[in-house]
């Protein structure tokens, strides 16, 4: 389940003006995917992707800020619609992944380059059933490809970070298929309206800093609702 508690010192101490320290830091720490060699052939106005990459906060978080994606929402990627709820997926018995849904235009965005954000600063593609401090396989990291194109490009780009031993450890993000459920109202656009929330501010802040630093030709200042 996702941990929720902040230490007192450390709540203290975000409050206090650390949190854009600790951003600044993880930032540094940002490993740089390569350029895809492949991608998805622009067409059309709107595609959509599918990421898993443990908490849907962050994941959300970082691609509602990436220009060129209309929309972003969270949910559970795989699994059965019946048990596609909260509760029910944190229980790791559902074999769903918190995941995200993003629409976006590909004459702005390639899919390329939204799965280099993701392996860049989203998520980290070396740990394995789970992100941060969050375990179980609800938050390994996967990529449900949404057309034959997708799944080529996912599956090369892959093995090309493999071949790059940029993480210096086996990247284990998987491509898998099943359906996608939004999840709870509550859920939704969560780091835009709870800011101040000590798990954001932890965990999710610091990708976000990360974003604009690394990708700064991307980054949009407004995030979509």
């Amino acid at each position: 389940m996702k941990s929720y508690l902040l230490p007192l010192t450390a709540a203290v101490l975000l409050a206090g003006g650390v949190a854009t320290q600790f951003a600044s830091a993880a930032a540094e720490r940002t490993l740089l995917a390569p350029l895809p060699k492949v991608d998805v052939p622009a067409a059309g106005h709107s595609a959509t992707a599918v990421f898993a990459g443990g908490c849907f906060w962050g994941m959300e978080a970082v691609f509602s800020h990436v220009k060129g994606v209309t929309s972003v929402v969270s949910g559970y990627a795989g699994g059965s619609p019946d048990s596609a709820n909260y509760e029910t997926v944190s229980s790791e018995t559902t074999g769903h992944a918190e995941a995200i849904r993003i629409t976006y235009d590909p004459a702005r965005v390639s899919y390329g380059t939204l799965l280099r954000v993701m392996f860049s600063v989203a998520m980290n593609p070396t740990e394995l059933n789970r992100q941060g401090p969050d375990t179980g396989t609800s938050y390994r990291s996967a990529i449900f490809p949404q057309s034959p194109d997708q799944t080529r490009v996912a599956r090369a780009y892959i093995a090309q970070l493999s071949a790059s031993k940029v993480w210096g450890a086996p990247i284990v993000t998987k491509l898998e298929s099943g359906g996608f459920f939004a999840a709870e109202a509550h859920h939704q656009n969560f780091a835009a309206l709870n800011p101040n929330h000590g798990y954001i501010r932890m965990w999710d802040a610091p990708k976000l800093v990360a974003l604009q630093k690394t990708f700064p030709a991307l980054w949009s200042a407004r995030p979509v609702g």
